[in-house]
Order: C-alpha cells, then sequence, then structure tokens
C-alpha cells in the first residue's frame, strides 16, 4: 500500500472519560493534514461535523462496556447519525455474548444496524472471549447484516493479537484496535487481514510507515 491508502485505513482515536471538544479538534485537524478517518466520542459529532467536513467521522454506542438497553443503543445510534456521523463502532453485550445468549445479541446489532443507513461495526472484546466466543461473534455480526467486526474497546486488559484479527478476517471485514501504537504493529494487523485499524498513534504510525519507506 502507499501512504495515502495507509492512511485511510486509520481511524485516529480519541476515546478516553477526559477527552475534551479540543482534543478532538487537534484529532480532526491531524486527520486532515494526514488523510485518516476520526473516532471520537458521541457527543462531540455535531461539532466535528461542522469543524472537518471532509473527514470521515466514526463515533462509539454503547461504549465502552456494551451495556446500555438495546434502545438506548438504537436511539444513540440515530442521535449520532443525524448529528453527522459517518460510521458506527458499537460495543456488543459481552455478557450475554459470554452467556450463550445469541438470539439476544443478534436482535440488538440487527435494530442498530436497521435503525441508520451507515456501517456499523460490531466490537467483540476479544480480550474477554475465547475462540469460541469470538466466531460466534463474528457469526453473529455478519447475521446480523454488520458492515465489519472490530476486536476492541482499548478499556479491557487486553487489546487486539494478530490470532484473532485473522479469525475475525474470515467470517467479516474487520477492524483492529487496542494498542496499536507503531507501524510495525499496525503492518502485522493488516497482514493478518485487517482492513482498518483504529489507533490513539494514527500520526505516528503514518511517519513510521513514511520512514521505513525512505530506509
Amino acid at each position: 500500500m502507499d501512504r495515502a491508502d495507509l492512511a485511510a485505513r486509520i481511524d485516529h482515536t480519541v476515546l478516553g472519560p477526559e477527552t475534551e471538544i479540543e482534543d478532538v479538534r487537534r484529532v480532526l485537524d491531524e486527520c486532515v493534514e494526514y488523510g485518516m478517518n476520526a473516532c471520537i466520542p458521541p457527543c462531540y459529532v455535531a461539532e466535528a461535523s461542522d469543524h472537518a467536513p471532509g473527514v470521515r467521522l466514526v463515533t462509539v454506542i454503547g461504549f465502552p462496556h456494551g451495556t446500555h438497553a438495546s434502545a438506548v443503543k438504537t436511539t444513540e445510534a440515530e442521535r449520532v447519525w443525524n448529528d453527522g456521523a459517518d460510521e458506527l463502532d458499537m460495543v456488543c453485550n459481552v455478557g450475554r455474548l459470554r452467556a450463550g445468549e445469541d438470539e439476544d445479541v443478534r436482535e440488538e446489532i440487527e435494530e442498530v444496524v436497521a435503525a441508520v443507513p451507515i456501517p456499523v461495526k460490531v466490537i467483540l472484546e476479544t480480550a474477554l472471549l475465547d475462540e469460541e466466543g469470538i466466531d460466534r461473534g463474528c457469526r453473529l455480526a455478519r447475521e446480523a447484516d454488520a458492515a465489519f467486526v472490530k476486536t476492541s474497546t482499548g478499556f479491557a486488559a487486553g487489546g487486539a493479537t494478530t490470532e484473532a484479527v485473522s479469525r475475525m478476517a474470515d467470517v467479516l471485514p474487520t477492524k483492529a484496535s487496542g494498542g496499536i501504537g507503531s507501524w510495525g504493529k499496525a503492518e502485522a494487523m493488516f497482514e493478518a487481514g485487517a482492513e482498518r485499524i483504529g489507533a490513539s498513534s494514527g500520526v505516528t504510525i503514518v511517519k513510521e510507515f513514511d520512514e521505513a519507506r525512505e530506509s
């Protein structure tokens, strides 16, 4: 891939609980400069849309634990779409998934997908799942017409692994996130099958990519 292709596959992220609007504006300006997408908190989507109308805006639903009521997730999805979001990263109910409550998990994803005309990525929080749970989560997301699956929120004890990404990419396009702070780690995720990565270190990744190509 070239630099432009790489940047377009990075969701440059700021999602911490202390995130202020100035943090969001900084990330948006970096996305404009480097050609990346922005992944930001839902409360700032309308302001972000006004600040950087040319940047693809990704936001999160049911974040970070996925335990919101389904109706709350659906309402949140509708609200941020109206505010200008281009894609949604929705946290599935990991507890229900772990408990084998597959129908409830599928129905919730279906409701969110049906509520908005934009792509929905389903965050599985793979660090909390075994291989069978990852496989079931991917299957349920596919059955519910989700566009992507995503590894992690970054708030659990563990992030993306190449093993999880490889399993997930066999089922749906996959976004790897959590602990990807360098071009080397990003490259490993792409080689494992990731279509997209989420990282707060998007600028670092692009710069290290440039350095690697120049050396």
